[in-house]
């Protein structure tokens, strides 16, 4: 693999407005009248709702992820598979409907690995967003980059395990429908989400992949519905979430922080967040 090192370092700024028709989509997609944030603000990971990907339809590669070249911010890499694996989240200010945006985004760091599934490439991204000039949140972005899928056949589904014990549990139906309208709000163009043939055939999953900014958005919900106001949020993905069947959404509570954790229905543990 090439090395990226010179790419550390290198960043783009970009600008957009908090507008409220996304969250008003927001609200309805996670089944809301009246939604658990406050009024008139941004609610915690909506920033994920604003600087939508932008790239020209000629631009945009196979997997539905604009292409690479050495004219982006991130490195051209050849690896064709790509997951966004994690973010730790800082909650610095409140950001108001209606504030003048700005993201800086830098890449921080790159690290090539070898997994078991052969070649991959670690990119970590510090993304720092400012609303009407004050600095509202920080955020660091694991994105990983993997090799092609192989051509082994698929693996035999997980057998049932004892699920973790939890304060609180919400089942949430993963079907098409809610990951189509999870792609629509985010202008996500990633196939492994909506195009079966191809998450099954060249990706290798059992059928579409429920995006990983989705689980995250619906353990925060599940925070926010226990009336939790979070300072801090942290998650990583742990294994794909597939549709088809129902999945949990898990609470519990320690002395300081709460854990949140989604669960498939083998009761696997899919994705791990911690929310101080």
């Amino acid at each position: 693999m090439d090395d990226y090192s010179a790419w550390v370092g290198r960043s783009e700024t970009r600008e957009d407005v908090a507008t409220a028709a996304p969250l008003a989509g927001l609200a309805a997609l996670l089944d809301h009248d009246m939604p658990p944030w406050a009024p008139g603000m941004v609610p915690p990971l909506g920033h994920w709702l604003y600087f939508l990907p932008t790239a020209r339809q000629s631009a945009i590669g196979e997997d539905g992820h604009p292409r690479r070249d050495e004219h982006g911010l991130l490195p051209p890499v050849p690896l064709p598979r790509r997951m966004w694996a994690g973010s730790r989240i800082d909650f610095l200010a409140p950001v108001p409907i209606g504030a003048a945006l700005t993201r800086v985004t830098t890449i921080d760091a790159i690290s090539p690995k070898r997994g078991r599934g052969g070649d991959l490439l670690f990119v970590t991204l510090r993304h720092e967003i400012f609303a009407n000039g004050i600095s509202a949140i920080r955020e660091e972005q694991d994105i990983v980059f993997r090799e092609a899928a192989g051509s082994a056949p698929a693996a035999a589904p997980p057998a049932p395990v004892s699920p973790e014990p939890a304060d609180a549990v919400r089942s949430i139906m993963a079907d098409p429908v809610l990951l189509f309208r999870y792609s629509a709000l985010t202008f996500n163009a990633h196939r492994i989400h909506y195009d079966r043939d191809y998450a099954r055939d060249v990706e290798g999953y059992a059928g579409l992949v429920v995006h990983g900014p989705l689980i995250a958005t619906l353990l925060m919900d599940h925070g926010l519905r226990a009336g939790l106001i979070p300072r801090s949020f942290a998650f990583r993905a742990e294994a794909p979430l597939i549709d088809g069947a129902p999945f949990d959404l898990c609470l519990a509570r320690d002395e300081q922080d709460t854990r949140l954790w989604s669960r498939d229905a083998t009761g696997r543990r899919t994705m791990r967040a911690t929310l101080t």
